[in-house]
């Protein structure tokens, strides 16, 4: 598949990619690399893993990323509650030693987590590791390991090699910079708020429905909102849910009713701050200007 082709089936999925991005997301997945994907929140990075998956008509496995996050959440545990009922029934049958251990110790009671259950699959899926810029240092450190051997090392079991190689993306929203090392085993693509344009083609791909003039009007207001002093931008899911208010609302034209406008704003402010920053007059002004 050409990258052009990517393209137009990531189109057909509801997502705009830029010629950058759709080129990023085709040699990735033609080289067989992780993409490392920056950008703010809310500019469509995680939703990128959901197209490909459809894409690829294959499963989707997301691996959260949070401080303190360690192996026990992201790869595999055990399950300390059965192997704990079963070492109890083994007492009582008089049996105990080995053969109890490589009992609970086997595949049975091996509870597969993200990272474990997107490299066994029979079919290659897409692995989204949403955030790794808030998970620590030495987890990082941990992940390069599986992304360069795709293999995970099990103590009781041994080393268990990937059954297929997943697609795999990376998120990261600036929360602290990331090693040299995780930037080296993967493409990256920088993902920016989308131009008029392309903001227009993406609603009029979501929200078909919608008449021009008003798609006009509600992109020119949400990218003027976006440059105002916020401490969180609204992103194009925030966009797309604003959409969806303003004709639920039969609002035709944002510079028609002030209350309305500012009422529909709970779809794309998101912190009490912002709403107190972004008065009727404020509203009404971005308003005009999008007219």
């Amino acid at each position: 598949m050409q990258w052009t082709s990517r393209q137009t089936a990531m189109a057909e999925q509801g997502y705009i990619a830029s010629d950058d991005l759709a080129m990023a997301v085709h040699l990735a997945l033609a080289l067989g690399r992780p993409l490392l994907l920056e950008g703010a929140a809310g500019v469509g990075k995680t939703e990128i893993a959901r197209v490909l998956a459809a894409i690829c008509e294959t499963q989707l496995i997301r691996l959260q990323c949070y401080e303190g996050l360690d192996a026990a959440q992201a790869i595999y545990e055990w399950n300390y509650q059965r192997q704990l009922l079963t070492i109890r029934a083994a007492a009582e049958d008089g049996e105990t030693g080995c053969s109890v251990e490589q009992r609970i110790f086997s595949e049975e009671f091996l509870l597969e987590r993200p990272l474990l259950k997107a490299i066994r699959q029979p079919e290659p899926p897409v692995l989204l590791i949403d955030e790794i810029d808030r998970a620590d240092e030495e987890f990082e450190a941990y992940l390069l390991e599986v992304l360069s051997e795709f293999q995970i090392s099990i103590p009781e079991l041994g080393t268990l090699t990937a059954t297929s190689r997943p697609m795999v993306i990376l998120t990261a929203n600036g929360t602290r910079d990331l090693s040299d090392a995780l930037r080296r085993r993967c493409l990256y693509a920088h993902v920016e708020y989308p131009d008029r344009e392309t903001e227009l083609a993406i609603l009029k791909a979501r929200c078909p429905e919608v008449e021009a003039a008003l798609a006009g009007q509600i992109i020119g207001f949400v990218q003027s909102l976006r440059k105002e002093d916020l401490e969180k931008k609204p992103g194009i899911a925030e966009m797309l849910d604003f959409s969806a208010a303003v004709m639920g609302l039969g609002i035709a034209d944002l510079t028609l009713d002030p209350a309305l406008l500012q009422a529909s704003l709970a779809t794309l402010l998101k912190t009490e701050t912002d709403r107190g920053n972004i008065s009727t007059e404020i509203a009404q002004r971005l308003a005009g200007q999008a007219a």
